[in-house]
């Protein structure tokens, strides 16, 4: 009895609060940091209408109108579906310095098989297609079986592919007149049609149908989540039960199929196939992928992010030329979007760490 009265004396005298919990309160800047880190595609969406309205004062009221802004869609039309195949690859925290080379090397396939030896225009885009999906498979399976990093592997296969491009080509063109002749089909997504003004090209509608089957692949499939978790981290994506190598190297491949059709409209594009049309690309299409908000570090942000930077970069260079800034000034401003579009992205990933 003794002791358990001491101890119902010494409970008698214990502090009786419940345990507190100091909160924080985040600043307003904290919160815009967390927002955006949650909605990766807010930055290039404030970033373009912020760009739109400054060249709209700039360059006055012809920047906005119906025709000019569907010429930006046009132009950036090939670059933005190569930021579409770009962006699979950098969600899986790798990147390919090969898409141009693989789009260009499908075009002059195609070209030469229908134009130079006769074959059906459908067919010769189809064994582009497959070729693409064949060229995305090897820069898969090297990196997953012989273990390569990305950008060493597709390094080598950019070096590859555009020597077989010279080689197929004999490092010349094929001419519009021929396509036309021989394989106007080649040219499809050149064709065009007028609304109010505006003046729309099918391959315009193609770049944002493959945004958006892309989206939905991503952001409603299983595979999708599959991607996002390998980008995010790899081991933890392999103890869950995800078959990375296998999900890797369809990711490569489908990245290659798209290069493919983006070689296909590439033709419509510029009316004719050269080996050495859009040798920038890989680079503008990585430059459209980070403005676009998707991390370099892999497993976050929106596919459709790399659609607006890829807008984004069209804006800045109509805008810029309309007042008549320098070609070199306009690459001197695209250099500093990147340079920013970078610090913000590591700005937003300190939510996370």
């Amino acid at each position: 009895m003794t002791n358990t009265s001491e101890y119902e004396q010494v409970l008698d005298g214990s502090d009786t609060k419940v345990a507190q919990f100091e909160t924080r309160h985040h600043t307003a800047l904290e919160r815009v940091q967390h927002i955006l880190h949650n909605n990766p595609t807010f930055v290039p969406v404030i970033v373009l209408v912020i760009s739109l309205m400054a060249f709209w004062m700039i360059a006055g009221g012809r920047f906005f109108s119906a025709f000019n802004l569907s010429l930006i869609m046009q132009q950036v039309s090939i670059i933005g579906m190569l930021a579409a195949a770009q962006s699979l690859i950098i969600i899986t925290a790798g990147i390919d310095l090969s898409v141009a080379a693989i789009m260009i090397l499908m075009s002059v396939i195609m070209g030469n098989l229908a134009v130079n030896i006769g074959v059906p225009a459908p067919i010769a885009i189809l064994v582009g297609f497959v070729g693409g999906m064949a060229a995305g498979a090897m820069n898969g399976l090297l990196i997953t079986k012989v273990k390569l990093p990305p950008f060493i592997t597709t390094l080598g296969t950019w070096s590859i592919f555009f020597a077989l491009n010279l080689w197929l080509s004999g490092a010349q063109s094929i001419r519009s007149q021929d396509i036309d002749e021989n394989a106007a089909f080649l040219k499809f997504f050149g064709n065009a049609f007028d609304i109010g003004g505006a003046r729309i090209t099918f391959g315009v509608i193609l770049m944002v149908v493959i945004f958006v089957v892309l989206w939905y692949m991503l952001n409603k499939t299983a595979w999708g989540r599959h991607v996002y978790a390998i980008g995010d981290d790899m081991e933890a994506a392999e103890m869950s039960g995800i078959r990375t190598e296998r999900t890797l190297v369809s990711v490569y491949m489908l990245a290659g199929l798209v290069c493919a059709i983006a070689g296909w409209a590439s033709i419509g594009r510029v009316g004719s196939i050269s080996p050495q049309s859009f040798y920038e690309g890989n680079l503008q299409s990585i430059t459209a992928v980070v403005i676009g908000g998707i991390s370099l570090f892999g497993g976050r942000g929106s596919i459709l992010g790399a659609l607006f930077g890829a807008l984004i970069v069209g804006v800045f260079q109509s805008g810029l030329r309309m007042a008549g800034v320098d070609v070199l000034w306009q690459v001197f401003a695209i250099g500093w979007l990147i340079i920013i579009a970078v610090a913000i992205d590591q700005w937003i990933r300190r939510v996370s760490a």
